[in-house]
């Protein structure tokens, strides 16, 4: 059986403003119903391959969860990083998380953003690879260009690829991020394909590459992984360990250094949708190379994206050309195509401002379902609350808010003190401040509210936690 490890983290800022450090692209749909991550996490399921091991931050564990569990896939291992470290302690960690149970398993290792359409030719790919890496050679996957890509790091490869089928033949080196005419060089050559950063190895191989190459790393990585504490159902990988490991990508650490390399070319469709220009090449254009989704229309445009991800807000383009255009509710996004790389600037520049848009959405995800802000004044605050099927936020208290809720959708069990009643569609409840309050969804449906919150304080750090079945911490958010 071949394990898939999903990484699963990301800052989210070369697709903002719909992908930002909360809720990264990965979770969202961007070329089709479901996210670039349950899209990742069908692609390596099946026969031949074991229950996923993800790799990801505590803020982004129920979601993996629920993606998880809406594309009918049960995971293995959880794996919660304390802070990014990069690729290199990531990886580290999931082989010594599998040596415990499959010292002779092979893994095969994938960002979940990115978009591969054929899945089963990757699979097929996958499977060309897999003697390879059971006889002790770190695999990975170069995909074949299809222009001169500045953007992508490449692979040289040791001999000529064919008509690039997928079978391992020898690496002769990686090569960073070439400019433009070195781009085109490579290109014209063919003999270099694109690093897609996905790789398949035996346990024992890339363990034994660790030791050789990287041996700083072992002993954070273990530490981390034996001092975890696990957490229901997740392995929260020891912080002050894991501190200690470097912030280094495993090309660095342990590939460019190997002598055990081969690559599988990959002739298939793949993006790592890297900037909203690949999202524009990944997407259904029209025949004036338009591509408008959601609630965008386009007049008399050429080569554009128009998006709008709010029913409220109609994006309109006239006379556009090469240009990106991406509306949410709380933020705009205007660029000319060709600056598509450089969107993390705007993002820079946001932080710098300290606008709360560069990292944070207006709808806030959390283990019970999510909540947005619909109207924020002085001493008020208007949410909507969506609370999943079965769900329930903890029992709680605030120091300086009182609240309204009124239910709009489904029925809430809701506790305030030593009082435990249903509320139905059109029915409301007042939290006091002070009381001790949860609501809770006992119905198959979603239950949706409005809460008025009026108080001197209304941060979402202003809570006393008593009971939650999601183990957060006092002080932690919803």
């Amino acid at each position: 059986m071949i394990t898939p490890i999903l990484l699963c983290g990301g800052s989210g800022t070369r697709l903002w403003p719909l992908s930002r450090k909360s809720y990264p692209k990965q979770f969202v749909p961007l070329t089709g119903e479901e996210t670039l991550f349950q899209a990742s996490a069908q692609r390596l399921s099946g026969e031949g391959f074991a229950a996923p091991l993800v790799l990801t931050n505590s803020d982004f564990r129920f979601i993996v969860t629920e993606q998880l569990a809406g594309a009918g896939i049960d995971p293995g291992a959880i794996l919660i990083e304390p802070e990014g470290r990069n690729t290199a302690p990531a990886v580290l960690a999931a082989a010594l998380w599998l040596e415990q149970s499959d010292p002779d398993g092979l893994m095969l290792v994938a960002p979940s953003d990115h978009v591969v359409p054929d899945a089963a030719a990757f699979r097929a790919a996958a499977a060309a690879g897999e003697a390879a890496a059971r006889a002790g050679q770190l695999v990975t996957f170069g995909i074949k260009p299809d222009r001169a890509e500045t953007g992508y790091g490449y692979l040289e490869l040791d001999g000529d690829p064919g008509g690039f089928e997928p079978k391992p033949i020898g690496l002769k080196r990686f090569v960073e991020k070439p400019d433009q005419k070195a781009a085109e060089k490579m290109l014209a050559s063919g003999r270099f394909l694109w690093n897609a950063g996905i790789f398949l190895f035996s346990v024992k191989a890339i363990l034994a590459a660790f030791r050789q190459h990287a041996p700083e790393l072992l002993a954070p990585v273990q530490g981390a992984v034996a001092q975890g504490q696990p957490d229901l159902g997740f392995l929260r990988l020891d912080p002050e360990a894991w501190a200690g490991a470097a912030d280094i990508s495993i090309d660095y650490a342990v590939m460019e250094k190997a002598d055990n390399l081969a690559v599988v070319p990959f002739a298939g469709g793949w993006s790592d949708l890297g900037g909203w220009d690949a999202v524009w090449r990944e997407g259904a254009r029209d025949e004036n190379g338009v591509a408008a989704t959601g609630h965008a229309t386009a007049i008399d445009c050429e080569d554009s994206l128009l998006r709008s991800e709010d029913g409220q807000l109609e994006l309109v383009g006239i006379g556009l050309r090469n240009v990106i255009a991406v509306a949410m509710p709380d933020a705009v996004l205007v660029a000319d195509a060709s600056r598509a790389q450089d969107v993390k600037q705007a993002v820079a520049a946001l932080k710098a401002k300290a606008a709360k848009q560069a990292t944070e959405f207006p709808k806030d995800h959390r283990p019970w379902g999510w909540f947005e802000s619909l109207a924020v004044g002085d001493r008020f605050q208007v949410k909507r609350i969506h609370v999943h099927p079965g769900a329930a936020l903890s029992l709680q208290s605030h120091h300086h808010r009182s609240e309204h809720w009124i239910v709009v959708e489904g029925t809430a069990k809701v506790t305030v003190d030593d009082e435990v009643k249903l509320v139905t569609e059109n029915q409301s409840v007042y939290i006091p401040l002070g009381a001790v309050h949860r609501m809770e969804n006992p119905g198959k449906v979603p239950m949706v509210l409005v809460e008025v919150q009026t108080g001197s304080y209304l941060g979402e750090d202003d809570i006393i936690r008593y009971e939650d079945v999601y183990a957060r911490g006092q002080g932690a958010k919803g």
